[in-house]
């Protein structure tokens, strides 16, 4: 009886560890097209390039936000692509927070998401949950001078009673498609709605705010269930979170998740995109424990894997990916999709600074803005 038992866990654990879910392109086509490493050890302005935790394509230019808490900064970059190819990248400047403000020496940023307007970009901070430092969402101008910030939902504060996890706050933002808002995805559960992934499918949700851009209240809330770990970790860590989210149509979203198991060496990320249909997700804003409520999550199909890819990669790594854009449109008309990796400063091991082109195809009946 013994040995049937652990054999069955074993059986579980193992057919956990692929994808489960079957790639369904009803909606959404994805093409790896190419990628780029940017050298490590690069330095600009004196500072080093790394822990490149978000990406936004702006006017031409391209603008990448590293997480550095000691000097939060931001670069301007070109990024030349021919005909379906990364041909250069180049990064001509560097924007450093000044962090003089109030604001800013009241915080500890851990940036993490980057949306670029005319006149201010908007960046999200996952805080310091453990130290009490809350996360936060804010204006800053072109200078990097401090402006506004957002209102977040007690929820979501360090000392509130539901508690966000430490580092699986706010990744990542995406514009609204109507353009007068934003959307903020949680990496992670907030401790009190459900539990982090495991090898075993779990309920596991994550909420999605969107915020008016003048006002900077929360009017929207959705939810999505994270997938659960691909690998089994040999050195006791693994998790999956929900990385960075963009909106194409109304209420459609591209949404990419990111797996990590220890001990796989530089085979150890599993990344994937979602096509996610929110519009009959129940609204969560008003809740403050989803464990205590029913409520219906959005619909997620898995439209990319990495894995297949893999070998494909200039250095054969799907690194640790935690930005996303939609970049500047193919010759055939088609969209481009740049994703890019953190690095980490290479502190857990061998990692890179990694630009991954991708092309994005919409079939007819999604109406998407040119």
């Amino acid at each position: 009886m013994r040995k049937t038992f652990l054999s069955i866990i074993i059986l579980l654990i193992l057919s956990s560890c692929g994808t489960s879910k079957s790639i369904n392109n009803e909606n959404v086509t994805l093409r790896l097209l190419d990628d780029f490493v940017i050298p490590s050890g690069l330095e600009i302005e004196g500072t080093k390039v790394g822990g490149l935790s978000g990406i936004e394509y702006y006017d031409g230019e391209y603008y990448l936000v590293s997480d550095h808490p000691g000097t939060p900064r931001i670069y301007k970059a070109k990024i030349e692509i021919s005909g379906r190819k990364i041909d250069t990248v180049k990064i001509t400047d560097v924007i450093l927070i000044d962090k003089g403000s109030p604001f800013f020496k009241g915080n500890h940023l851990d940036l993490e998401g980057i949306r670029v307007e005319k006149d201010r970009i908007l960046l999200s901070s996952e805080g310091s949950i453990q130290n009490g430092k809350d996360p936060s969402i804010f204006y800053i101008s072109p200078s990097g001078a401090y402006l506004s910030q957002f209102s977040l939902p007690e929820y979501f504060l360090s000392g509130g009673d539901q508690q966000p996890r430490n580092n699986g706050v706010f990744e990542g933002l995406a514009k609204s498609y109507d353009e007068t808002g934003y959307w903020a995805g949680m990496e992670l559960p907030l401790v009190k709605d459900g539990s982090k992934p495991k090898l075993f499918p779990t309920k596991s949700p994550v909420r999605i705010t969107r915020f008016d851009k003048e006002t900077g209240e929360a009017t929207r809330q959705f939810v999505i269930q994270l997938e659960h770990i691909t690998k089994i970790p040999w050195m006791y860590f693994a998790v999956n979170g929900r990385i960075e989210l963009l909106e194409y149509a109304s209420d459609r979203f591209l949404v990419l998740e990111r797996a990590f198991s220890a001990g796989h060496g530089t085979k150890g990320n599993t990344v994937r995109i979602f096509d996610v249909d929110a519009s009959q997700a129940t609204n969560t804003l008003q809740e403050n424990n989803l464990r205590k409520i029913k409520f219906k999550a959005a619909h997620k199909n898995l439209i990319f894997d990495f894995k297949p890819f893999r070998k494909n990669l200039k250095e054969q790594i799907i690194d640790n990916i935690e930005g996303m854009t939609f970049g500047p449109d193919l010759p055939n008309g088609n969209k481009t999709l740049l994703l890019i990796s953190d690095d980490n400063f290479s502190s857990l091991g061998k990692q890179i600074n990694q630009i991954i082109l991708l092309e994005l195809e919409f079939k007819d009946h999604i109406k998407v803005k040119p």
